[in-house]
């Protein structure tokens, strides 16, 4: 008799084992419907009629000029964007995960980078920046991986500045020319105007 007890309990755990088990994958048939449809939402992020020009991994600096410090804006992507139809380019940076904006300004012609003292991975410029909603000069110190990753974006920034300066020369020479032939135009209206001589002076008899 003392042989077949223990021989009876492992049975008896074997089969309540395995009703348990049948009990869990045992399909109720129940359908549970959701409590809320969600719909799918085109998310737009105002990108889309821009071509990424360049596009870094990058940690942002803006020069507190209160505290006189350098406070950190986030970690995230830094892009230049170049607009499809009006050919501007300006600097953008999310910070990553939130995807907030930490800069967010136009290249200019007065757009100018310069290497942080002491450091070959960051460059320092000045903007008039638009990432809080409201355009304000900032300083931004920004710092990459590497030396090459760094003198990359600044290359490609004073490309991009040279480039606006050279546009900005053209649009300037082009008013000034379209101002001096306006001039020449009044010019030879007058002469004309004093040459031609009045109907009075014309129908006037000789004395």
């Amino acid at each position: 008799m003392a042989s077949t007890e223990p021989e009876k309990k492992v049975q008896e755990e074997e089969e309540n084992t395995t009703a348990a088990a049948t009990g869990e994958e045992e399909d109720t048939g129940a359908e549970f419907a959701p409590i809320v449809r969600l719909e799918e939402v085109a998310v737009t992020t105002g990108e889309e009629d821009e071509d990424a020009l360049l596009d870094l991994k990058a940690k942002l600096y803006r020069y507190d000029k209160e505290g006189s410090q350098w406070k950190e804006r986030g970690t995230g992507n830094v892009k230049l964007l170049k607009h499809k139809e009006s050919g501007k380019v300006r600097l953008v940076m999310r910070q990553n995960k939130t995807l907030k904006i930490c800069a967010n300004h136009l290249v200019t012609a007065a757009t100018k980078m310069q290497e942080h003292v002491g450091n070959e991975k960051s460059c320092v410029w000045h903007a008039t920046d638009f990432s809080d909603g409201e355009l304000k000069d900032e300083m931004f110190c920004i710092r990459f991986a590497s030396i090459e990753n760094c003198r990359t974006f600044k290359d490609k920034v004073e490309e991009i500045a040279e480039s606006v300066r050279k546009s900005d020369t053209k649009e300037e020479d082009k008013d000034a020319s379209d101002a001096a032939g306006l001039l020449d135009n009044l010019t030879v209206s007058e002469k004309k105007t004093e040459a031609t001589p009045s109907k009075e002076e014309a129908s006037s008899p000789s004395t």
